[in-house]
C-alpha cells in the first residue's frame, strides 16, 4: 500500500498499523510530482494508496495513469489545511471508526521475512527502485542503534525532522523511540531558525539528522537558545569534519554517533566509539578495491580481479553476502542482481556493490576494530540536500524537453555545501535556441527540488564510449568553471525563478562559499 503524507502523527500511525496486520508500506517522497509519482505508487503494486490533504493534488494529477480505482484513494484530513474530503475518494479516519477495534487473526502471525517497507532509493538506472526492508532488518536493527549507538531510554526525547518517508528517519528515529519508550518531538519540515529554541523549549536530548540540516544549523548566527542545550546524543550520517567541529565546540553535543548504511544494503557501520570523523565500524566482510573515476569502473589485476587498496587509501566498498549478512535488494530481481559480483576470492562467493568510496583509518584499528571514513559516491549517482539523485532520471526528463536532443547529467561541487549539486550539459536540436524561462518551468513540473540542475552547460555534442555510454569524467572536472568553458553556462540561483547566464561576478561568490547554496 502506498503511503504519501507529510511528517505527522497520522503518517506514524498509518506506517504502524499496517505493520500490525502484516502489510506492507511503500513510503513515498512527499516531493515527487508526474511521471516518478505514478512510477512509485506503481512498481509496488499498491492496492490502496494513503494520502494526506495536504498532498492531493500531485496525486490527484496523476491518478487517470493508475489502476487504482478513485475509493482505493484513501484520504487524510491535515489540520493545518482544514478541507473537505473530495467526493472522489475515501475518507480514511471516518472509515476506521466505523470498524471493529478488536485485533485482526493476521496480528498473530507476523513473521521476521515479511516485507514490512518499501523504501525508494533513486539508483543509477532511472526511476525510484523500491528497496525491501524486511520486519527481521527492523527488529534486529533496534538494539545496536538504541543502545549502542543512541544510549537512549525513557527519559529522553528525540527530535526529528527528517523526513520519515527516509530510512534515516523512520527507522533510526522513530523506531528507536518506539523500543526504548523515548518520546518524539516530531516536526512536519526542518527549520533552521526555530531548531534550538524548539530544543530548549520541548527539552529534546537526542537529535536524528543528515549532514545537510547540520550545515545549515551550523551557518545560522548564534542565539542564545544554542547555549547550554539538552541536546546529548546526535545519530546520522553525511556529517562534514569541519561541521562535526562546530557541533561539538559551539554546540557541545557531547555524542556524535555517524553511521553508515542502506535500505537495500547488508553492511553497515557504527560509530560506537564516539570519534571523531568516521562512520565508525561493523562486522560484516568488506573488501575496498582500487576504482577509476574517470573510467568509472575497477581496476583489475592481469586475470580480472579486482585490486584491493592499501590501509588508508580510499577504495570501492564490497560487502560480502553469506547467510548471516544477506543482502536484501529491491523488489526488482532484475535490479537486485546488477548489484552483486560473484567469485571474487573464491567460487560461488557474492559481494554487494555499494557504489561508494571508503577509507580505513586508524581510529580502533589496535583493538582489533577497524574504522572507516566515507569519502564519495561513484557512478550516476549523486547526493544533493540529503537525497540521491539519479543522473538517468534526470537525463531522461531534460530529453523529452523539445528543444533538447540530448542531456548529460553529473554532480559538482559547491564550496560550503553538502554533498554534489546537479549539472547538465546538454545539446540542443539543431536550429533551437534555448527558452530560459520555459525550460525553468518545465523542470519545476517535472522534478522534485531536489532533482533540478543547479547548472546547465550547451555543448554542440555529446561524447561518448563505444557502448554510447556518455562520458562525465572530463565534464565533472571543469563543472562550471567560467575560465574553462567556452560554451554558454546557465546557473540557477538560490531561489531563483529562472536559469541565467552564468557571470563572472556570481562565479567568483559560488566558489568563495557566498552564492547561498
Amino acid at each position: 500500500m502506498a503511503v504519501m503524507m507529510e511528517n505527522r502523527i497520522e503518517l506514524l500511525c498509518s506506517i504502524v498499523a499496517l505493520s500490525k496486520i502484516g502489510a506492507t508500506a511503500g513510503l513515498i517522497n512527499t516531493g515527487l510530482t508526474g511521471r516518478p509519482l505514478a512510477h512509485c505508487i506503481d512498481v509496488i503494486d499498491s492496492v490502496k494508496c494513503v494520502v494526506g490533504e495536504e498532498l492531493l493534488p500531485a496525486v490527484n494529477a496523476i491518478k487517470n495513469t493508475l489502476t487504482l480505482a478513485d475509493a482505493d484513494y484513501l484520504w487524510v484530513s491535515d489540520r493545518a489545511k482544514g478541507g473537505d474530503c473530495p467526493d472522489w475518494t475515501t475518507h480514511f479516519c471516518r472509515l476506521s471508526a466505523s470498524l471493529a477495534s478488536d485485533n485482526l487473526p493476521e496480528t498473530e502471525d507476523i513473521r521476521g521475512a515479511e516485507i514490512a517497507l518499501y523504501v525508494f532509493t533513486s539508483g543509477t538506472t532511472g526511476l525510484p527502485k523500491p528497496a525491501i526492508v524486511y520486519q527481521r532488518k527492523i527488529l534486529s536493527a533496534h538494539p545496536p542503534y538504541s543502545k549502542v549507538g543512541w544510549h537512549a531510554d525513557a527519559t529522553d526525547r528525540m527530535y526529528i525532522c527528517l523526513p520519515l518517508y527516509h530510512i534515516t528517519g523512520f527507522l533510526l528515529g522513530a523506531c528507536t523511540c518506539f523500543y526504548t519508550g523515548a518520546s518524539i518531538f516530531l516536526r512536519r519540515r526542518f527549520s533552521a531558525s526555530q531548531f534550538w529554541p524548539e530544543v530548549q523549549l520541548y527539552r529534546t536530548s537526542l537529535f536524528v539528522y543528515v549532514g545537510e540540516l547540520c550545515r545549515y544549523l551550523a551557518l545560522q548566527p548564534r542565539c542564545a537558545e544554542e547555549q547550554n542545550n539538552p541536546l546529548k546524543t546526535m545519530l546520522g550520517n553525511g556529517l562534514r569534519p569541519d561541521i562535526w567541529d562546530q557541533f561539538r565546540g559551539r554546540f557541545a553535543v557531547q555524542r556524535i554517533t555517524e553511521i553508515y548504511g542502506a535500505s537495500e544494503s547488508n553492511v553497515s557501520f557504527l560509530n560506537i566509539l564516539n570519534k571523531d570523523y568516521t562512520i565508525g565500524t561493523g562486522s560484516t566482510v568488506v573488501r575496498l578495491v582500487a576504482y577509476d573515476v574517470d573510467r568509472e569502473e575497477m581496476v583489475t589485476d592481469q586475470d580480472g580481479q579486482p585490486i584491493e587498496v592499501a590501509r588508508g587509501e580510499a577504495g570501492l566498498m564490497l560487502s560480502q553476502i553469506d547467510n548471516k549478512y544477506k543482502f536484501d535488494g529491491y523488489k526488482n530481481r532484475q535490479d537486485s542482481a546488477a548489484k552483486i559480483l560473484t567469485d571474487l576470492v573464491k567460487p560461488g562467493d557474492r559481494w554487494f556493490n555499494t557504489g561508494d568510496i571508503i577509507r580505513q583509518i586508524d581510529v580502533g584499528f589496535a583493538m582489533g576494530l577497524p574504522h572507516y571514513q566515507f569519502v564519495d559516491r561513484v557512478g550516476d549517482t549523486f547526493r544533493w540536500r540529503a537525497e540521491n539523485v539519479s543522473t538517468n532520471e534526470v537525463g531522461e526528463i531534460l530529453n523529452a524537453y523539445p528543444q533538447i536532443e540530448i542531456s548529460n547529467v553529473y554532480g559538482v561541487e559547491i564550496a560550503g555545501a553538502e554533498g554534489r549539486a546537479g549539472m547538465a550539459a546538454i545539446t540542443l536540436v539543431p536550429g533551437q535556441a534555448l527558452d530560459l524561462e520555459a525550460l525553468s518551468g518545465y523542470i519545476d513540473q517535472h522534478l522534485a527540488p531536489f532533482a533540478r540542475p543547479i547548472f546547465i552547460r550547451i555543448q554542440p555534442q555529446q561524447e561518448t564510449t563505444g557502448t554510447f555510454k556518455l562520458f562525465k569524467g572530463q565534464l565533472r572536472k571543469e563543472a562550471y568553471n567560467v575560465d574553462e568553458i567556452q560554451q554558454p553556462l546557465y546557473v540557477r540561483p538560490p531561489n531563483g525563478a529562472d536559469y541565467q547566464p552564468l557571470s563572472v561576478y556570481f562565479y567568483q561568490q559560488i566558489i568563495a562559499g557566498k552564492a547561498g547554496y
